[in-house]
């Protein structure tokens, strides 16, 4: 049976770089996405707890999908040309964003630390406690 473990080597620079940022979020989990009969997954979601905060494309284009506030959401799609609606993600609180576009790598980062700090503030008491002893 083939591994559905993805290929990392061929990711490009900015995908590897936001992959070690993702990674290194206290609670984070690495999960691929599931594909049938073995094959090699497209994007990685990144969850804590359980939720997904950012999901990295692996294959094919160099982008990650992150939650955000609806209305910085639209701000964000009308500065940046690489902010973009998800297509499957059709809740205006996700966006999809290109990393090899217009937005510096520091916006992407903050826009990352902003998907992690949504999604935490989701997380019962017990879940926020225990991540705060993890980071």
């Amino acid at each position: 049976m083939p591994s559905a473990k993805p290929p990392m080597s061929d990711l490009g620079p900015e995908t590897l770089s936001l992959k070690a940022i993702l990674e290194a979020y206290p609670g984070a989990e690495a999960v691929p996405v599931p594909m049938p009969r073995g094959r090699p997954p497209p994007a990685v979601m990144y969850k804590v707890k359980a939720k997904i905060f950012a999901i990295l494309n692996i294959k094919g284009s160099q982008a990650v999908i992150l939650k955000s506030e609806p209305l910085w959401g639209e701000i964000l799609r009308e500065q940046y040309a690489g902010v973009t609606d998800h297509r499957t993600h059709l809740s205006r609180n996700w966006m999809r964003v290109a990393l090899d576009a217009d937005v510096p790598s520091d916006e992407v980062e903050r826009l990352v630390a902003s998907s992690y700090a949504l999604v935490c503030a989701g997380l019962t008491k017990k879940q926020r406690a225990e991540l705060a002893g993890l980071g």
